[in-house]
């Protein structure tokens, strides 16, 4: 005999249902409400909105943004951190807050249009001479170091994991740094750094500082002295347009 669930149901007996997807729908449930919360509250909202041009900030002028204080900033930026909605990268003294990735930056950009509200966009201060092209450490810095990232990236030389791929070692190798010396130095081979101007990383690590001396070495740039700014010459603008399609002011 075949019993159906109503027929169970009406001679008293439950049917057995499986409770795995129950579970599961409603810790989802929770986790997106908490999550929600989080982008709801208005301090953290503006926060995590002004973060939506790709430039990370500090927690004081998150806090500016937010208009709350010091601490309550750091309390919403533990929450959205908690949330992994933000990240965050500590370079010297200095903690830099961004959106953890490209899903945050999605649902709110579909937030931003149900709401159809204006972002305002990051104004560095910082002054120009520095801002176009600087040292960081031993590597390059500012608008033009960004750029070089950017390039790199979109030439497919740089794996996600900052390694070197076949095509972009051959394309590193023709500019004379040694790829396996390198990689020998007793310090990251390559990594994102971000950007003190642009808010945005450059390239950091031993293969960065290699960069810079050739870039030094073939004068593409020009060191000021007593000072960390750069200045690119004719003769590098050139090269950097020949060699990585790179068209910098």
């Amino acid at each position: 005999m075949v019993f159906t669930a109503s027929r169970l149901v009406i001679s008293g007996i439950m049917p057995l249902v499986p409770q795995e997807h129950f579970v599961y729908h409603q810790t989802m449930n929770v986790e997106a409400s908490s999550i929600a919360a989080a982008i709801g509250e208005p301090a953290r909202a503006r926060m995590l909105y002004c973060l939506m041009d790709g430039h990370a900030r500090t927690s004081t002028e998150l806090a500016i943004v937010a208009d709350v204080s010091p601490s309550t900033a750091s309390v919403h930026l533990h929450r959205l951190k908690s949330e992994h909605l933000l990240k965050v990268l500590v370079q010297g003294k200095h903690r830099y807050y961004s959106l953890e990735g490209p899903n945050v930056a999605s649902v709110l950009e579909g937030l931003n249009v149900l709401a159809g509200s204006p972002r305002n966009k990051f104004v560095p201060n910082t002054p120009s001479s520095l801002r176009a092209a600087r040292t960081c450490y031993d590597h390059i810095a500012g608008s033009l170091g960004v750029s070089l990232h950017d390039r790199f990236q979109a030439l497919r030389w740089l794996s996600d994991s900052y390694d070197l791929t076949p095509k972009g070692a051959q394309a590193i190798a023709t500019l004379g740094i040694d790829i396996e010396a390198t990689r020998a130095l007793r310090r990251r081979f390559a990594c994102a750094c971000l950007d003190w101007s642009e808010r945005r990383p450059h390239v950091g690590g031993a293969l960065g500082a290699a960069l810079l001396k050739v870039a030094l070495k073939r004068r593409w740039v020009i060191q000021e002295l007593d000072s960390r700014a750069l200045s690119i010459t004719s003769l590098g603008r050139r090269e950097m347009l020949a060699r990585f399609g790179l068209h910098h002011e």
